[in-house]
C-alpha cells in the first residue's frame, strides 16, 4: 500500500473511534437527563434541556426552545450532524465501509446493523421512550470496542482507533465536570456519574456516604476507571509512543505527545486536597490539550485534513 493510503486508513480509524465514543458518550448523558425529566411530575416535555446543549456545544436551533423534544431529535435522532447520536454512528458506519480490509468484519457488521438499525429503533423510541433508542447504541458502541480488543490484532490499525477513543472520551469527561461547576444550572453529582457509566464504581471505591467533591477526583484522577480523564490520557499515551517508538536525545519530538504527556503528568501528581480550586483550569487545560493533540496528530499522521468537531456556540 502506498503511504496516502495508509494515511486515509489511520484518518478513517482515529475517526471512527472518535464516532463510536461520541455516540456512546452522548447516548449515556441524553439518557439520564431525559429520564430524570421525564420522571419529574412537574417538568414534563417541555421541560428545558438548555444545560444538555450546552454541555454538548450544541445549538438547538433558531427561534427553538430547548425542550425535550428537540433535545431528542438535535441530540439523538439528527443523522446530519456528526454531533448528534445517529450521524455518528452513520458517520462510522461510513468510514468502517472503506477499510473492511483492516477491521475484522464482525466490527463492520457490528457498525452496519447500528446504521440500518437507527430508524426502527426511533420507530420504537416514539412508542416505548427514549431509552429504547439509547439503550440499543450503548451496547452497539459497546460491542463494536469490544470487538475490536478482541478481534483485531493490537498493532497500528488498532493504536489509531482507540486513540480516537481516548481522545474523545477525555474531552466529554472534561465537558461533563464543567457542567458540574457551581452555577446556576449545575448539573447534580449522581447524574454526572450516570452520564460517564461510574456510579457502580464510584460507590464500591469511595462508598455511599462519599462526599460529593470525591466525583471530579474519581473521574479525572483515577487511575483505574477507564472513563477517568487520566486514565484515557495514559492510554493515548502509550498509543503514540508504540506508533513513534525512535528514541530521541532531546525534548520530545511528538507535539500530540508532548501536549498530552504534560497534562497526565499534571494530574498524576495533582494533589486532591487542592482540586476543587484547581479544576476550572485543569478543565480548561484538559480540553485543549485534546484540541492540540487531534491537530498534532492530523499534520503528522493523516495526508488530508478532514476534521469534524463539535457544533459550537459562535
Amino acid at each position: 500500500m502506498n503511504d496516502e493510503l495508509l494515511s486515509r486508513m489511520a484518518e478513517t480509524l482515529f475517526w471512527t473511534g472518535r464516532y463510536v465514543e461520541r455516540a456512546d458518550d452522548t447516548a449515556r448523558l441524553v439518557d439520564v437527563y431525559v429520564h430524570r425529566l421525564l420522571g419529574d411530575p412537574g417538568a414534563g416535555s417541555g421541560a428545558d434541556c438548555g444545560p444538555l446543549f450546552g454541555i454538548l456545544g450544541v445549538k438547538p436551533g433558531e427561534d427553538t426552545e430547548p425542550d425535550v423534544g428537540v433535545a431528542l431529535f438535535r441530540l439523538a435522532y439528527d443523522s446530519g450532524s456528526p454531533s448528534a447520536i445517529s450521524g455518528s454512528v452513520l458517520a462510522a458506519r461510513a468510514g468502517a465501509r472503506g477499510i473492511r480490509e483492516v477491521i475484522s468484519s464482525e466490527m463492520w457488521e457490528c457498525l452496519n446493523v447500528a446504521g440500518h438499525g437507527l430508524a426502527g429503533q426511533r420507530r420504537a423510541a416514539e412508542r416505548l421512550g427514549p431509552h429504547v433508542f439509547l439503550r440499543f447504541i450503548r451496547e452497539r458502541a459497546a460491542l463494536f470496542f469490544g470487538l475490536a480488543d478482541s478481534t483485531m490484532s493490537h498493532d497500528d490499525a488498532w493504536r489509531f482507533l482507540v486513540l480516537g477513543r481516548s481522545l474523545e472520551r477525555a474531552d466529554m469527561t472534561a465537558r461533563l465536570l464543567l457542567a458540574r461547576l457551581p452555577g446556576p444550572q449545575e448539573i447534580g453529582w449522581p447524574l454526572l456519574l450516570n452520564a460517564c457509566g461510574a456510579y457502580e464504581s464510584f460507590i464500591r471505591t469511595h462508598g455511599w456516604a462519599a462526599e460529593p467533591t470525591r466525583v471530579a477526583e474519581f473521574l479525572l484522577l483515577d487511575r483505574l476507571f477507564p472513563r477517568s480523564a487520566l486514565h484515557s490520557l495514559v492510554t493515548a499515551e502509550d498509543c503514540l509512543m508504540a506508533l513513534n517508538p525512535g528514541p530521541v536525545r532531546i525534548g520530545m519530538d511528538d507535539p500530540a505527545r508532548r501536549s498530552i504527556g504534560r497534562l497526565r503528568t499534571t494530574l498524576e501528581y495533582a494533589d486532591p486536597a487542592q482540586l476543587p480550586d484547581q479544576l476550572p483550569e485543569l478543565l480548561d487545560a484538559l480540553q485543549q490539550a485534546c484540541v492540540e493533540a487531534c491537530d498534532a496528530i492530523t499534520e503528522r499522521y493523516f495526508q488530508y485534513e478532514a476534521p469534524v468537531t463539535w457544533e459550537r456556540d459562535g
